[in-house]
């Protein structure tokens, strides 16, 4: 391979590598104070997530002074995302873009048409560029009062992936802004008991704390891992051996904030918080969520679960049955292959052992918060090679970016 297809190559990967790293819309906008407003909303209403786990797509965003009725507490949460669903459009468009148009006008598809509420064409935007450079939007479905909002500015993109830009006000469609019935209450106990996991189910509601905050975060964004009742029964030896508080622990550590559906998880990779995470003082409580063979696995570094059926996945709750009880090694023991542990540092000068004072605690007491409860806890090598592992796909862009760059010089300098 010459310089020339060698430096092509090479640019290509620094492209790939720099779109994989995604983007976060409530990042964005959270450097510009003056969207904090339509930020919050995107946020309650779990829009955000369904735009980040998007590709090609335009935000369509609304500062504080334009966000008009929106924010007067005139619409349930459910109609409000309706409203701002109509402010993402499933193409890409940047300013140069807007005002080149073919024709000088098109109809653009948002994710309110892809919601399956729009009917008919209610879920389209009508582009248009007008003499002078000024670009219009307006609902195809919007009453013949209403006047188009205006594009102000360019705000963010990167090209053919995403673009978010501001107009001047909220966009109006009277099948939008329909009233959207509220979810009918859930019973998570009960939900739990009918499907795969009632024993799990017995454990939350001997826990009141646990249990109240996974009941309450169930309506606003919940995703729940719960052991089949075979993995229960093989782990309670250990489940009564720990003490109260690391029982909650272990049993929030089951459950995430956010609402993930299984295509999701299939399609994504990664660290995962817990409520144990923002539950639990000074610890970190989080597990790898990766796919082989579309098979969803959960790492603890102590145990690996795989999910074995859908209970629920209706946004924004999701629960998903897994084979093994998720074992956080803050309390129980890393069990690394041996094969990758790393290779044995060469021996040192042999240092004195230290006797242990009287009164240490005895190996048949029950472990404390901070103890494991077969072994001692994971030590800090354990959370550095996690840090490191999260690090790569950044290091791999730069190293990738640094290779581009200096092949294309050479190519050039032949």
């Amino acid at each position: 391979m010459d310089l020339r297809r060698l430096a092509v190559a090479a640019a290509v990967l620094a492209v790939c590598a720099a779109a994989a790293e995604g983007f976060d819309i409530l990042q964005i906008l959270g450097k510009h104070d003056e969207f904090s407003q339509f930020c919050k909303l995107l946020n309650e209403t779990h829009l955000a997530g369904d735009i980040n786990r998007d590709r090609t797509i335009t935000v369509l965003a609304v500062a504080n002074g334009d966000m008009g009725h929106l924010t007067g507490g005139h619409y349930s949460l459910g109609t409000i995302r309706h409203i701002l669903e109509l402010h993402v459009v499933a193409d890409y468009y940047d300013e140069k873009k807007l005002k080149q148009l073919s024709h000088g006008a098109t109809a653009a598809s948002t994710l309110f048409q892809r919601s399956g509420f729009a009917p008919g064409m209610a879920g389209y935007v009508n582009i248009t560029q007008h003499r002078g450079g000024k670009v219009t939007f307006i609902v195809d479905d919007a009453a013949d009062s209403v006047k188009p909002v205006t594009f102000v500015k360019q705000i963010e993109s990167h090209r053919y992936d995403y673009s978010v830009l501001q107009v001047s006000s909220v966009l109006s469609s009277p099948e939008a802004e329909a009233p959207v019935a509220p979810p009918a209450p859930v019973n998570l106990t009960e939900l739990l008991s009918k499907k795969y996991c009632k024993s799990f189910a017995g454990l939350l509601a001997a826990d009141a704390k646990a249990f109240d905050v996974i009941n309450g975060t169930k309506d606003t964004a919940l995703t729940l891992f719960c052991p089949v009742d075979a993995a229960v029964d093989a782990f309670m030896p250990k489940f009564k051996n720990l003490t109260a508080k690391a029982k909650t622990a272990i049993l929030l550590y089951h459950a995430v904030p956010d609402y993930y559906s299984m295509q999701f998880l299939k399609s994504n990779k990664g660290k995962v918080n817990t409520l144990a995470t923002t539950s639990v003082a000074k610890k970190d409580y989080t597990y790898e969520a990766q796919t082989e063979a579309d098979t969803v696995t959960l790492d603890t570094t102590v145990t690996t679960s795989t999910i074995q059926a859908t209970v629920r996945d209706d946004d924004p709750l999701a629960i998903y049955a897994i084979s093994k009880f998720l074992q956080p090694k803050e309390l129980f023991k890393s069990k690394k292959p041996e094969d990758l542990a790393p290779a044995p540092a060469p021996e040192g000068p042999k240092k004195k052992k230290t006797k242990k004072k009287p009164g240490s605690t005895s190996g048949a007491e029950a472990p404390s918060d901070d103890e494991a409860a077969d072994g001692p806890a994971a030590d800090a090598s354990a959370d550095d090679a996690a840090d490191k592992a999260g690090a790569a796909p950044s290091l791999l862009a730069r190293w990738v970016t640094a290779v581009a760059t200096a092949t294309a010089a050479m190519a050039l300098a032949a």
